[in-house]
């Protein structure tokens, strides 16, 4: 067998060839043109959502930006070119004039933000008293999509909601919008009132969130070769909070932690020492809580969150609501699901499926679940499997955005047990402690 191990300076020669294009939580590695139109081009082609006369091309990475995402321009773009390695493409569009959409204002919220945001926007100098009736606006969708737009002030606040959730391909009814501030929560704006009653200022921004989003019914089975006590501990991220668990113990850390004593049996039933009840498995459920800090602050690849999870065309697969059933049944069976927790799953989120025409779906990773829903398991388990699914409607009219993933669908499903990281030999041996856990969660974005 031959290494060939590549100098730094050919390194250097590659990397000069290529660069980044990022829109929201989405990246595409590309070819570095030189041509300012052929670059617009290139993020029209991977980014179709954006139109070639709305495509704006941004930067934070050189130091007169001072940390603050700006317009590249035509006219300084081979000035510039060299010097980036990562190019935000934003979208620009003015939110003007009527919009006929069905808005549901009892299901939204709003909220208003300080100007000093650095998020990834494109905001131009203005004199504001030469356009005093008018401000810029930065709106981030849940998925971290920016848009940069003037309205008027004012403007009330469900109108708001409702042209920015069609700009930016959402239903309103899952939508909400709220204002962040540096280090704090935002206030939630009402929908009856203006822009201007809450003095938002030019650049200030503006984030639409969803509803409070549930982990729904994450079990966990344990199987032991033999009698056991056991302690499980489960911690969770801030941006999760216990809602509901079962067998009832008591929760801390504001309902982000909590410790199940357990004894396990041959057959698979355990007993919780706390109440004596004898149960197949432990039960908990999760809410979203608001964030902190912008939802478009970029995450680690391989971090979980679940207030900016997505779906998308290269990670999910998308199919027909009439074949999610069996397609799902064989994709549990190679992800080390045995029949009983098969049927359970698909049942329980049956309902929630057969209220869409399309299906997208996947699974996340072990390793980025865990830094969400962290699981601390003594006597340590000879082998975990967690499985984790997202999924979310898709309409017909929306079908062709999802091209890979229609044709993904297609794919043996077997490549999810790698996609998930599962080790179906090991899970599957009785000789060994195991632990099992499914749960899932519908993106309402």
């Amino acid at each position: 067998m031959s290494v060939t191990l590549l100098s730094e300076e050919t390194k250097k020669k590659q990397n000069s060839k290529l660069l980044v294009l990022k829109h929201g939580q989405n990246r595409v590695l590309v070819k570095r043109q030189r041509s300012y139109n052929l670059m617009l081009e290139s993020a029209c082609k991977y980014f179709p959502g954006i139109s070639r006369d709305a495509v704006t091309l941004q930067t934070n990475e050189l130091d007169v930006c001072e940390g603050h995402y700006v317009d590249i321009t035509a006219e300084i773009w081979v000035d510039v070119i060299d010097l980036l390695n990562v190019i935000e493409v934003t979208r620009r569009e003015e939110m003007t004039s009527p919009v006929s959409l069905p808005l549901r204002v009892d299901a939204c919220r709003a909220i208003s933000s300080p100007d000093n945001q650095s998020a990834p926007s494109r905001v131009s100098e203005q004199d504001s008293s030469k356009n005093d009736d008018k401000v810029t606006i930065k709106l981030v969708s849940p998925s971290g999509e920016i848009q940069t737009t003037k309205v008027s002030r004012e403007m009330r606040v469900d109108k708001l909601i409702a042209d920015g959730c069609k700009t930016l391909g959402h239903p309103t009814d899952f939508m909400a919008v709220q204002s962040v501030g540096a280090g704090m929560g935002g206030v939630i704006m009402k929908e009856n009132r203006s822009i201007s009653s809450y003095n938002v200022r030019d650049g200030g921004t503006i984030s639409l969130l969803g509803q409070p989003q549930l982990s729904k019914k994450p079990v966990i089975y344990l199987y032991s070769p033999s009698d056991i006590d056991v302690s499980i501990k489960l911690f969770l991220i801030p941006e999760w909070s216990l809602s509901v668990i079962y067998p009832i113990v008591t929760t801390e850390d504001h309902g982000q932690r909590l410790e199940w004593n357990i004894r396990t049996h041959q057959d698979g039933s355990l007993t919780e020492h706390n109440s004596g009840l004898d149960v197949s498995y432990l039960f908990w459920e999760a809410e979203t809580n608001l964030p902190r800090s912008p939802t478009s602050k970029l995450q680690p690849v391989d971090t979980f969150n679940p207030i900016s999870s997505s779906l998308d065309d290269m990670d999910s697969i998308v199919i027909p609501v009439d074949k999610v059933t069996v397609y799902l049944d064989k994709s549990l069976k190679v992800l080390g699901l045995h029949t009983e927790a098969r049927t359970s799953f698909i049942t329980y989120w049956l309902l929630s499926f057969l209220k869409h025409e399309y299906i997208a779906l996947r699974f996340v990773p072990q390793v980025a679940y865990e830094r969400a829903a962290s699981l601390s398991i003594s006597p340590q388990p000879d082998v975990t499997t967690r499985i984790f699914m997202l999924f979310r409607g898709v309409s017909k009219e929306l079908l062709a955005n999802w091209s890979n993933a229609q044709m993904q669908a297609e794919k043996d499903v077997i490549w999810w047990a790698n996609v998930v990281g599962v080790d179906l030999a090991r899970a599957g041996d009785a000789t060994l402690f195991r632990v099992l856990e499914w749960g899932g969660m519908e993106v309402l974005i």
